[in-house]
């Protein structure tokens, strides 16, 4: 992928008339716009830095800004137009911007078609296959990629942790790309072989017009719980966000877990074709897991389908919620075209997902893992998951975001003290928010647990140090289950991201301790 700022963009792109594009958005007399000779169009961007020659760059709307203060920036970087609205066209004209501007009521919402067109429909070539839901995307995600390469496909993936071009990885800078971003990288995808995409659809995403474009061949809902409540008004706006994957703009069939009460409801609302699934062996389900069995390291069970199939199937993860993440990915892929055999071995034959129960083995006596849980629901599930395979005792760092809903900080203190023998809480990214505020609202959580009822609650905003301090109180047969960051590899304190890794610091963390171990060892034998 080039270096130069912004996303990926394909080497070949199809030159377009620009009255061809503003005709798509209606503005087909070339005097509202522009000159009927202006260059042809090669991208699109909504990033003034990322412009390039031959881009329509869309300026935006925004909280504290219009992206039209930014006209001159992306001109002189090379656009040769500007799709905004009528504010922005007015500050464009100001600015004395030289390129036609083409004003629509919502930039935003048009964006997404328009970047389809210029990259001549590049997900039209692409086996789309969405993921949303509150937990679990990203897992799904990776399993459903490891069952199409079982299958031989060359494929495409993006998500929270990373987005992949065949096996080229690309960090990712948020859960789904801004349309313009997206449909650029789809068409990098098709320029590249790739054939086959699982991606993570957030409903930032969905409200926001990010996946504007793009109609997904299945669509797969995992769950709902409270979570974005500093974006979404209640849970229903949450709902509601959700359940637009799930109509015709957005989808042509949907996979549904009916484990899940918003699921149910999702089945009865859905304007697209569903087929169902129940990890938990609901009879009316179109697809289910039977014998279960959960183990510390993964879990196998049997997939039953519609029409009598039935395989064994493994998921190279622990937890019950492991076996509903593999069961959706198992059920899309067979929805999408794949022989059930492929989709269960494909799934088994993912080797781990980054930050999502993730072993870290420094050669100590205990489990010790990190895991990406950062709301009440997913923090006690996992809790729950690791006591049943953990013969010691069990301990978890937690911290909660700054800058975030703050009514989850109170229960998920609440949940580590009840459902851990020790709980650190300490920071996670604070952001512009004071550490010991949010510690103090955790804290409250925690002391609301009755004391007998509760494990060990130590405080610690270092999070280096509660790591080491949890670390500390492990002995063999134990479990240390570090919270809430996964894959992240930065902390945001003050609004400066310091290099942070959780699994690096944890594996330190634990051969400190191995070392300090064996020197006390070594000075208690020549004593």
């Amino acid at each position: 992928m080039a270096s130069r700022h912004g996303a990926p963009r394909p080497a070949q792109v199809r030159p377009k008339p620009l009255a061809e594009l503003a005709d798509q958005l209606g503005l087909a007399d070339p005097a509202t716009w522009g000159p009927a000779d202006a260059a042809p169009v090669t991208g699109i961007t909504h990033d003034s830095r990322a412009a390039r020659p031959g881009d329509i760059y869309a300026a935006l709307p925004g909280a504290r800004f219009h992206g039209a203060d930014f006209v001159p920036q992306a001109v002189g970087n090379g656009a040769v137009a500007v799709l905004t609205d009528a504010e922005g066209a007015r500050r464009a004209t100001e600015a004395g911007v030289a390129v036609p501007i083409l004003v629509v009521d919502d930039p935003r919402g048009r964006m997404g078609a328009l970047a389809a067109a210029i990259y001549d429909q590049p997900g039209q070539d692409l086996v789309q296959i969405g993921v949303t839901g509150t937990s679990g995307k990203t897992t799904t995600a990776y399993l459903l990629e490891g069952g199409l390469k079982a299958a031989g496909r060359t494929t495409g993936l993006v998500g929270t942790v990373e987005t992949r071009v065949g096996e080229e990885r690309i960090k990712s800078e948020r859960t789904t790309p801004e349309a313009t971003d997206l449909q650029a990288l789809f068409a990098v995808m098709r320029e590249r072989g790739v054939r086959s995409v699982a991606m993570e659809v957030s409903s930032h995403a969905l409200v926001l017009g990010r996946v504007d474009g793009a109609v997904f061949d299945v669509a797969v809902f995992n769950n709902l719980s409270p979570e974005h409540m500093e974006f979404h008004s209640d849970m229903e706006d949450y709902f509601r966000a959700k359940a637009q994957l799930f109509t015709p703009r957005r989808s042509r069939l949907g996979v549904v877990n009916i484990d899940d009460e918003h699921g149910r409801r999702l089945v009865e609302e859905a304007q697209v074709p569903i087929v169902t699934f129940s990890a938990e062996g609901a009879k009316e389900a179109d697809w289910r897991a039977e014998d279960v069995e959960l183990g510390p390291v993964d879990s196998t069970f049997r997939v039953l389908g519609p029409k009598g199939e039935s395989a064994e199937a493994r998921v190279p993860l622990p937890g019950a919620f492991n076996v509903a993440n593999a069961l959706a990915a198992i059920t899309a892929l067979v929805c999408a075209g794949l022989p059930l055999e492929r989709a269960v071995a494909g799934v088994a034959a993912v080797p781990g997902v980054p930050g999502r129960l993730e072993r870290v083995d420094a050669g100590q006596p205990y489990l010790a893992v990190v895991d990406y849980a950062h709301k009440t629901d997913a923090v006690e599930s996992v809790l729950r998951t690791l006591r049943r395979v953990t013969r010691g005792r069990l301990h978890i760092v937690i911290g909660c975001g700054g800058d975030r809903d703050p009514h989850k900080r109170g229960p998920m203190g609440a949940a580590a003290a009840r459902l851990a023998d020790t709980a650190v809480l300490t920071s996670d990214n604070p952001r512009s928010e004071d550490p010991l505020a949010i510690l103090a609202a955790m804290l409250e959580g925690a002391a609301s647990v009755p004391a007998h009822e509760r494990g060990t609650v130590l405080v610690d905003a270092d999070r280096a140090s509660a790591i080491a301090a949890a670390v500390a109180r492990a002995h063999s047969g134990d479990t240390v289950l570090i919270a809430g960051k996964g894959h992240e590899q930065g902390q945001d304190i003050g609004g400066i991201v310091r290099p942070f890794d959780d699994r690096e610091v944890l594996r330190e963390a634990i051969a400190a301790t191995t070392t300090r171990g064996d020197e006390q060892e070594e000075k208690t034998e020549n004593q």
